[in-house]
């Protein structure tokens, strides 16, 4: 019996060239990133040898391909034929795993997938980490997911968050959260989940875009990036976020939203009014966020209906004068403010309340690819933490991918449905009116909606510190 080495590059058997003796292939195992090869030698006899199914084992079948091409070796018959571990060494080994997007979701699934022994490739189609159109809040749930991979955010800098506070016109209601929260942004989260993943023994490809994605064979994904060349598995994760991949479409975005980000460094006494809290401002056609993040700055970022966007211009500078007008709160947060951004990161086509049901065998979709909640919910990396967990859960147990997905239908629908509830309230002008008084009469009713629009949380974290300053 030959057992190879379990080395991070892949490569099988020790760097030499000892002949391991002329022997015939009875049997081959696979399991994780080790191969097993049962053979007969004059010291090991083991009977007759038997045919191999080609299509069982991947790294298998690439090892009886070298044979087949090297020595004329038929599948089902017997043959003898001589082996070396160097000869071993030079065969490639075909991914078990390819994740497709290196954000939260595709990052947190190749990090989990890694250290159960699988080999995966993730590949990323930015060259680096850089922001996104996020709110950027970390609910409890992430917090706990995040800790589980390793990932410190307090370390990163990440800002606790308190407090949420719903300001639309000149009313504004504050209320406890619930639940240990920070901020961060999504450049510092990712370029740490990227980093980790390497560490834990991805393959990690940025820069390189898939263009289009395929089956070759019943058990093989092939993908194709946009320099021509193709990657394969008999599995794919689909975790490309807001960005949809060709012949994998999600529905229409029938409300037509558009998202701006920007980042602001705030005058000193607004800064110090929004320390340790998240504000959700309510305007016509849409409602915004604004949060401390790491380094002294905020984030504003915003969701509005093309058709309100179109009455000032389709132009961000007449928007956010408009928001400012419509809610003075934000007015007045934003006042003598400094954006660090030459222009706002903006994305459109979000499907708020998408649920995917339905897959093919193999496809495992997670983050924004399996579930769209609307954004005041500052629920999105969560989703996407959550998604990526479920999903590595369910392949390591070999559900299929079908079963996976209608499962984690099932289990978000409830939280799903009740955040477009609230979310259509908040774009009824009667509500915008009459809610923040109501909530400071009530503000406990905050509480209960931010429960209610959690994911199930599986452990406890502890509440995060203050970063120090530097």
């Amino acid at each position: 019996m030959l057992q190879p080495s379990n080395d991070p590059i892949g490569q099988f058997g020790e760097v030499t060239n000892a002949p391991l003796g002329v022997f015939a292939v009875r049997k081959i195992e696979h399991s994780g990133l080790r191969l097993t090869i049962f053979a007969c030698t004059p010291s090991n006899p083991c009977g007759s040898p038997v045919g191999f199914k080609l299509h069982r084992y991947p790294t298998a079948a690439l090892v009886m391909q070298y044979a087949l091409e090297r020595y004329n070796f038929s599948t089902g018959s017997e043959k003898e034929i001589p082996v070396t571990t160097s000869t071993l060494n030079r065969i490639p080994v075909q991914d078990e795993v390819l994740i497709l997007g290196g954000g939260v979701a595709g990052c947190a699934a190749s990090i989990a997938l890694a250290r159960k022994g699988r080999r995966v490739t993730l590949i990323e189609r930015e060259p680096t980490p850089r922001h996104k159109v996020c709110g950027e809040f970390l609910s409890g749930e992430a917090l706990e997911d995040l800790h589980l991979l390793g990932i410190d955010v307090t370390s990163l800098g990440a800002v606790p968050i308190d407090y949420v506070r719903l300001a639309a016109a000149r009313r504004a209601a504050e209320a406890p959260l619930p639940f240990s929260a920070a901020s961060l942004t999504r450049k510092a989260l990712d370029t740490a989940l990227i980093a980790e993943a390497i560490a834990a023994g991805v393959r990690v490809e940025c820069g390189r875009s898939v263009q289009t994605l395929a089956r070759t064979a019943p058990n093989v994904w092939q993908a194709t990036l946009d320099d021509g060349t193709t990657r394969e598995a008999p599995t794919i994760f689909l975790a490309t976020g807001k960005h949809d991949l060709r012949g994998y479409p999600r529905p229409e975005d029938p409300q037509r939203w558009v998202a701006f980000k920007m980042y602001f460094r705030l005058a000193s006494a607004q800064a110090a009014e929004l320390a340790r809290a998240s504000e959700l401002m309510l305007y016509p056609g849409g409602y915004g966020g604004i949060q401390p993040v790491e380094g002294g700055i905020a984030n504003f970022c915003c969701v509005v209906q093309q058709k309100h966007l179109a009455r000032v211009g389709h132009r961000w500078d007449n928007f956010l004068a408009k928001v400012q007008q419509d809610c003075p709160h934000l007015a007045m947060r934003l006042a003598g403010a400094e954006p660090l951004l030459a222009k706002p990161i903006a994305i459109t086509h979000i499907p708020y309340g998408y649920i995917r049901s339905t897959t093919e065998n193999g496809l495992y979709c997670i983050g924004d690819q399996a579930a769209v909640i609307p954004s005041f919910t500052g629920d999105g990396i969560s989703i996407a933490l959550h998604t990526a967990r479920c999903a590595v859960a369910a392949y390591v147990a070999a559900e299929p991918a079908p079963i996976f997905q209608a499962k984690l239908r099932s289990a978000l629908l409830a939280q799903m449905r009740l955040a477009e509830f609230a979310a259509d309230g908040l774009n009824n002008s009667f509500a915008r009116a009459v809610l923040p008084f109501c909530l400071r009469v009530w503000p406990g009713v905050m509480r209960v909606t931010a429960k209610l629009t959690r994911v199930a949380q599986h452990a406890a974290v502890a509440p995060l510190q203050s970063p120090v300053e530097v």
